[in-house]
């Protein structure tokens, strides 16, 4: 089959090169694909009905990483977002992989090593971390139940050594207790009837403030439902409900650590300290929204 670009897909459909490849990454045009960031389209290729309309354009960030996600798009936000949300949720949890390698993960689904051995579960928790942000842009728009949050969880820790031990229930919550720093967390027992208490009072309100996301963030972190993961998980339903209500997201780096693990200690009596560190974070995402022309 013979492929043309897009400057010779627009001269034969009489349009713009901006509106072939808005065409192509909205994927209305069958069989075109991504080398690099060349489009390819097939000779044979129908034009997109236009409908007589003016070409609707993604315009929120769920749509923008929607549809870069579907063009398999390289260098946008949707990749962007990928790198910097897998490797700092991964690293503040103690992976051990650089930004630069999880890129080259991400880019290429192979791995660099240089100075020193690495861990292979950072490794599959990466590889993993980047299937579980597909899903929560894919269901950012569903309201969150039980089966999502197992399945995020499922999908997390597949393939690691976690997965092989009796006592670890990949997928479902945690069989022996445990606690976040020096603060107990729910008892197993207690976990399912507390995780259906708070999806029943979350999921109440269509309607969400930036507290009432950081309200089911901390309430989630203290049920501390699975054996490991919490902290991942509950950033990635954080983002997905933040994609959903049109609220800038934000992204908790190593600079930022500390301060939003004593946010999360403190939101009970204090909520100014997380309020204030997710702010800033969000801030920093900002800048890349205005990079990419994201609205918000």
């Amino acid at each position: 089959m013979k492929f043309l670009s897009v400057a010779q897909t627009a001269k034969k459909w009489n349009m713009s090169e901006r509106s072939v490849r808005n065409y192509c990454a909205m994927g209305k045009v069958e069989g075109a694909f991504l080398t690099g960031k060349t489009w390819n389209i097939p000779d044979d290729a129908q034009k997109p009905d236009r409908a007589n309309k003016k070409i609707e354009l993604p315009t929120t960030l769920l749509e923008v990483l929607t549809a870069e996600r579907r063009a398999k798009l390289s260098g946008g936000i949707y990749h962007k977002v990928q790198i910097d949300l897998t490797y700092n949720s991964n690293h503040i949890e103690g992976s051990r992989l650089t930004h630069d390698q999880t890129r080259y993960i991400f880019e290429t689904n192979t791995i660099g090593i240089e100075g020193g051995a690495v861990k292979v579960d950072d490794i599959v928790e990466t590889a993993n971390h980047f299937k579980c942000i597909d899903m929560i842009i894919e269901h950012a728009k569903k309201t969150i139940t039980e089966a999502f949050i197992k399945e995020l969880h499922r999908t997390l820790k597949n393939g690691t050594t976690d997965a092989r031990q009796d006592w670890f229930a990949v997928g479902n919550y945690k069989k022996l207790p445990n606690t976040v720093g020096d603060m107990y967390t729910a008892r197993p027992e207690e976990v399912s009837e507390k995780m259906r208490e708070l999806l029943t009072e979350y999921n109440e309100s269509n309607e969400k403030s930036f507290d009432d996301l950081l309200d089911f963030h901390c309430k989630f972190e203290c049920i501390h439902p699975f054996q490991d993961g919490n902290g991942r998980i509950g950033r990635l339903l954080l983002f997905k409900e933040c994609l959903k209500h049109n609220i800038v997201p934000f992204i908790i780096d190593e600079e930022l650590k500390m301060f939003y693990y004593r946010g999360l200690k403190e939101w009970k009596d204090e909520r100014g300290y997380l309020r204030d560190t997710c702010l800033m974070a969000q801030d920093k995402f900002k800048m890349y929204l205005d990079y990419f022309k994201v609205q918000y």
